[in-house]
């Protein structure tokens, strides 16, 4: 496996010989972890924020005393999580039917106990990526929201008719104002949506869909 730039693995499992071997399986990986002894000792850890920085994925043990995996994979899908935090569940075989139940819920997969290295490590390394995937798309969902905000109402108003593909000058007509005054608008809305043709600008505006 590839070191990946700022990603971190979240262990929890209650078995502290299963937390040592799995923290020692990512670092001879070069992948950083973190590990808990409990549900609730994640949570508190997690807190309250609304989204992974950076890309990671959460190895969690099914049974365990006080809350289950089962209760904070629940929590975490509440919250939006589960795509920037992708959950691999760690299962002994009488609860494999319940490991896939939850992978058709959203889990990103499960591996029984004993696991195998290589193929956990695959999975990881697929978790992550599907991690980074989705906040780069959240990176950019909100970079063009922010470019959005900068628009004035009038720069909206002939972005929205540059998108349907109007000439400047029926765009003028449309909005009573001059030609001229179009051309400023336009310039502005392809310099603050950082475009540089109405197809460019179309196609962004499309992608946030």
């Amino acid at each position: 496996m590839e070191p990946v730039s700022n990603a971190t693995v979240y262990i929890v499992d209650d078995d502290a010989g299963v937390r040592e071997a799995l923290a020692w399986l990512l670092r001879s990986r070069r992948v950083p972890s973190e590990s808990f002894d409990s549900a609730e000792a994640f949570e508190a850890a997690l807190g309250e924020r609304p989204m992974p920085r950076h890309p990671c994925c959460l190895l969690l043990d099914v049974r365990m005393p006080g809350m289950s995996g089962l209760a904070v994979f629940d929590r975490l899908a509440e919250r939006g999580l589960i795509a920037a935090m992708p959950v691999i569940f760690l299962t002994g075989h009488a609860d494999v039917p319940t490991a896939v139940a939850t992978v058709k819920r959203g889990a990103f997969d499960f591996c029984e106990k004993p696991f195998s290295d290589n193929l956990l490590v695959d999975r990881i390394e697929q978790a992550i990526a599907q991690s980074a995937r989705h906040l780069e798309s959240v990176h950019q969902r909100d970079d063009l929201q922010q470019r959005l905000s900068e628009l004035t109402e009038r720069e909206r108003d002939v972005m929205r008719l540059v998108v349907e593909g109007l000439p400047n000058k029926l765009i003028a007509d449309q909005l009573d104002i001059s030609v001229r005054t179009v051309e400023v608008h336009r310039a502005r809305v392809f310099d603050k949506m950082q475009v540089k043709s109405a197809v460019e600008l179309a196609n962004l505006l499309r992608s946030a869909d």
